[in-house]
């Protein structure tokens, strides 16, 4: 009889484990389509044997656990990757824009340039031509209303990044917030030896989602995980979250600190620090580029104008307002300082029909007055480097989409649930549990036989 009652505890604990490995299979086949998915498999051990000596017998199998299938090297390259792309996403989105300000469109500054020269040379046909003389003024208005209007846009496009670099925030501390609540959920299960795969799926989704906003680096710890930034500064540890904050300096950028401590030039990676690359790097250097030509070309227009004669035979004064001594906000203040076109000096000696000083204004196009080039020149080279920029970005986000396309695929290979393979999983899993409930109704039989004997 006891004998036929460990028959039967081994059949039952078949019957058991199997019905446990089909449930896993089901829920893999359930979740084909759940992103972030990976597939569990049951991981099977023979039940501790009993020695009745001189024999040792098995007492059935036992189901250790259900596993997720990940691997942790490659989960950590798509999340290096995946900071690559956030940031390299943000950069050339944010230089598209900016190339836009920098387009021939007819009212850029490149045109305005061409334009404003173009109209000096005509006066110089006929000095004394009040329509021509308007023209300048025209043209020269034009100029100054291209580098306002490229200046603010630059300007506004800046803002515009330093509310996204905000929103990013806000958006960090949410997703680190639900991670800490899943470590708390994750610990608890593997703490009393519990599956809380479906948990760590979902807080990996979270850390990649972390990853494309700034740079993460993760660290195992006991049945949790520890975040920090690339400078070690902590985001999560274990169950508890860091906010990080925002605030503004004197010129109202915002910046990015972590326990009271300004981390904005640390973050280089995510989305962040494409934003802040574009908002603290890119855009700066264009406007100072842009302030440095609008200072050239006006005092050097304005030096000309100094040296030749009105159309009355006056000395001439500046064509256009003096720049900042500083040059900084010179392209956003650019404007004419004169609205009388008699005021131009086009003439070198004071008559009337002089066109001296305007054929020295319009050699001003052709020389090198803004940092050892041309007005010209140096406004094709701020176009040229603003579109390489944007060429180069794109150029390596389309092989980080490539990259990460590839690691998504290993990590597919090796993670997720192939229908297949589940089906042949499900037909082995359901002839062994078959096989068990044989096995059962035989012992059932025989335990009756057994009984009936007894009584008969």
């Amino acid at each position: 009889m006891s004998s036929l009652g460990a028959s039967l505890a081994i059949a039952l604990s078949g019957l058991t484990a199997e019905q446990a490995a089909i449930s896993t299979t089901t829920n893999n086949v359930a979740n084909v389509n759940t992103p972030g998915y990976s597939r569990q498999v049951p991981l099977l051990a023979s039940s501790d044997p009993v020695v009745i000596d001189p024999l040792t017998l098995g007492t059935g199998v036992t189901l250790q656990s259900i596993e997720s299938i990940r691997d942790p090297i490659l989960e950590s390259r798509i999340q290096q990757e995946t900071q690559n792309q956030g940031q390299l996403g943000a950069l050339v989105s944010a230089l598209s824009q900016t190339q836009v300000n920098f387009s021939s469109t007819g009212s850029d500054i490149g045109t305005a340039i061409t334009n404003f020269f173009n109209s000096i040379n005509q006066l110089s046909t006929n000095p004394a031509d009040i329509s021509l003389r308007q023209g300048v003024l025209t043209a020269a208005g034009n100029l100054a209303a291209a580098f306002n209007s490229t200046a603010n846009q630059l300007a506004t496009q800046r803002t515009s990044l330093d509310q996204s670099v905000v929103q990013s925030v806000n958006q960090i501390n949410t997703l680190t917030g639900q991670i800490a609540q899943l470590n708390g959920q994750i610990s608890a299960l593997q703490n009393v030896g519990q599956s809380a795969g479906s948990f760590v799926d979902q807080r990996t989704q979270l850390i990649d989602q972390l990853s494309s906003l700034v740079d993460v680096s993760v660290i195992p710890a006991d049945n949790t995980l520890t975040l920090t930034t690339a400078n070690g500064t902590a985001l999560v540890t274990g169950q508890q979250s860091y906010q990080l904050a925002t605030q503004s300096d004197s010129t109202g950028v915002q910046h990015i600190f972590a326990q009271n401590v300004d981390i904005t030039g640390s973050i280089v990676s995510g989305q962040l620090g494409g934003l802040l690359q574009a908002r603290d790097q890119q855009i700066p250097g264009l406007q100072t580029q842009l302030d440095t030509l609008a200072v050239g070309l006006a005092n050097a227009v304005n030096g000309v104008q100094a040296k030749g004669f009105d159309l009355k035979g006056v000395a001439g004064t500046n064509l256009f307002n003096p720049p900042p001594v500083t040059g900084v906000g010179a392209a956003a203040g650019l404007s004419v300082a004169i609205t009388d076109p008699t005021l131009i000096a086009a003439s070198s000696d004071g008559s009337t029909g002089s066109n001296g000083n305007a054929e020295a204004l319009y050699a001003l196009s052709a020389q090198a007055i803004i940092s050892g080039q041309s007005p010209t020149d140096y406004y094709s080279s701020i176009v040229f480097n603003v579109g390489n920029a944007a060429s180069n970005a794109t150029a390596e986000q389309t092989a980080s989409n490539l990259t990460l396309q590839q690691l998504n695929d290993q990590r597919g290979s090796v993670s997720g649930v192939s229908l297949d393979q589940e089906a042949a999983n499900l037909v082995q899993y359901q002839q062994a549990y078959a096989a068990s409930a044989q096995i059962i109704s035989a012992i059932n039989t025989m335990m009756s036989d057994v009984i009936n004997m007894k009584t008969s």
